[in-house]
């Protein structure tokens, strides 16, 4: 069973002892609900990813664990079956001891758009909320964060991050936490605090961007990447169903109705840093994520729209602070 006692014992002198008192429970309650699924098929996988400790680490430029020299080549392709039973892989890429994990989406791109804008991270703690498999926490490890914790509560998000974590061989203050936004108390303990494809998914974009206000420290700086339209202060898109054929897009505002909406939430200091329209080379479908991608999701006789009709998917990355 994944153990979370590292990240017990990271957070027990610090700013973060304060989950604590709530967090064991529901991680325990958790394991618990999700142990019946495929959550111990997962598991059986990570007790088997016994290799070496790597012979070089790169989270700076890269996640990039091993040069492929220390295994063997059946070595290597068992390792790959192993990671292989962990699929989709949906954020990344990894090298893996010479094996790439050509994710569904080029997370390093998103990364490298948004990394010139940020506060430094050195030495600050970070909370990653919606981290998928965990490459973003990686990134913002290898740019000098304290520590990072990430909150996802997909199963196999948690299983891929901790085949990585094993992978890379020593306990780094980086954890995934099985949990919600809405599960975590209000810490007001983050110096930064990402947000990255997650606000269209909420119901109340409102109260999730009053969540993410209720982590920061005073001072402290929000990240926030998401769906975005064209419009003035009253642009918001709402999906009749379906948005690229997700059937969980609820809002899509536009950059005016999205810095409103973080000035009503007492944000300050608010600015759009970028404005990218996602491209068919920075999300498809690759032989380690081998279900539908964008390509899929779009009109194809007019990329610039969703086979719904509504224009094709376009994202702000906002930097505000508390």
């Amino acid at each position: 069973m994944i153990s979370f006692s590292g990240f017990y014992r990271d957070i027990a002198d610090s700013q973060l002892s304060i989950l604590l008192e709530s967090l064991p429970a529901k991680i325990g309650n958790w394991q618990r609900e999700n142990n019946n699924g495929s959550l111990p098929k997962w598991e059986k996988v990570l007790a088997k990813l016994n290799y070496p400790t790597p012979d070089q680490l790169d989270l700076k430029d890269s996640v990039s664990i091993g040069s492929g020299a220390q295994l063997s080549a059946g070595q290597r392709e068992k390792l790959e079956n192993l990671l292989q039973l962990l699929h989709p892989w949906r954020k990344g890429p990894f090298d893996i001891h010479g094996i790439h994990i050509d994710t569904e989406w080029r997370s390093d791109w998103k990364w490298e758009r948004i990394a010139p804008h940020i506060s430094p991270l050195q030495s600050r703690t970070v909370l990653d909320v919606g981290c998928g498999s965990g490459y973003h926490m990686w990134r913002m490890f290898g740019a000098g964060a304290r520590m990072v914790v990430g909150i996802d509560p997909s199963p196999l998000f948690l299983c891929q991050f901790e085949a990585v974590k094993k992978l890379a061989g020593s306990e780094y203050p980086v954890h995934l936490l099985p949990l919600g936004i809405e599960e975590m108390p209000a810490s007001e303990a983050f110096d930064t605090v990402f947000s990255m494809g997650v606000l269209y998914h909420r119901k109340s974009p409102i109260d999730h961007l009053l969540q993410l206000h209720d982590q920061l420290r005073d001072g402290g700086e929000l990240v926030l990447e998401t769906l975005v339209i064209d419009g003035d202060e009253q642009a918001v898109l709402v999906p009749e169903d379906r948005y690229g054929k997700m059937n969980n897009v609820w809002f899509i505002p536009s950059v005016a109705a999205l810095e409103r909406w973080l000035r009503r939430c007492d944000f300050k200091d608010i600015r759009c840093v970028n404005l990218d329209v996602t491209s068919l080379a920075e999300q498809r479908s690759t032989p380690w994520m081998r279900n539908e991608s964008l390509v899929d999701y779009l009109d194809p006789n007019n990329v610039d729209y969703t086979v719904e009709g509504y224009p094709a998917p376009k994202r702000a990355t906002i930097i505000a602070v508390k």
